[in-house]
């Protein structure tokens, strides 16, 4: 043994104290591709080291709705779920009104004046009956006559029940223009062809008199 030197006795093997894969206080260390202390495998890629399989890549952990579907749970359009009635159904409902009112007031002037006042008075007072009957019955029922015989009904702006006065004087306002003389039929009848292709061309059904109330809208059911 020498003195402040190194002892070859001591490490026979001529490694020097703390090398690779030893312990000073004699306990082996896990070297390169050996397991682990207490026999646990570390978490590899794509592995959490509580047991959960975590995403990999090309994968969404949070997946989204797939295209084509529809958000709408009940799957149709209009406010609060239901269908815009179309042109078809609704024109039905325009002619059952129309004969509900104008018939009895023609009848009615037909027995008090004779000749073409009757055509002249006809056509001024069941534009202006038809203007109110339209009001009265949406803004207190919220569908008329025919619409009602029809399964139809008209709703505000946003889906409310029933239209505001204001709503429907204005919806209803080219109904009115038949009254003026002369002129007065020919303009209601432009005015009501012009709604008609509004209506046919609008996704929602809503003609140019629904859009200039604010929005209102006819709608099955």
């Amino acid at each position: 043994m020498t003195s402040g030197g190194y002892d070859p006795n001591q490490y026979p093997q001529g490694g020097q104290p703390g090398g690779y894969g030893q312990d000073p206080y004699g306990q082996q260390q896990p070297g390169y591709g050996q397991q682990q202390p207490y026999g646990q495998q570390q978490p590899g890629y794509g592995q959490d080291p509580y047991g959960q399989q975590q995403p990999t890549y090309g994968q969404d952990p949070y997946p989204q709705q797939g295209y084509g579907q529809n958000p709408n749970p009940y799957g149709q359009a209009g406010f609060g779920g239901v269908t815009p009635a179309d042109l078809g159904i609704r024109f039905g409902a325009r002619v059952i009104d129309n004969l509900i009112v104008s018939i009895p007031i023609a009848i009615v002037l037909s027995l008090v004046l004779s000749g073409n006042t009757v055509q002249l008075a006809t056509g001024f007072i069941a534009s202006l009956a038809l203007y109110g009957y339209f009001v009265a019955m949406e803004v207190s029922q919220g569908t008329t006559l025919g619409k009602k015989i029809l399964g139809l009904r008209v709703v505000a702006p946003g889906g409310a029940p029933n239209l505001t006065p204001e709503q429907s004087l204005k919806r209803n306002l080219f109904v009115a223009v038949s009254a003026i003389p002369c002129i007065g039929g020919l303009a209601g009848l432009g005015l009501a062809i012009y709604i008609a292709i509004t209506i046919s061309q609008d996704p929602n059904k809503q003609g140019w008199h629904d859009k200039f109330a604010g929005g209102t809208q006819v709608v099955k059911g």
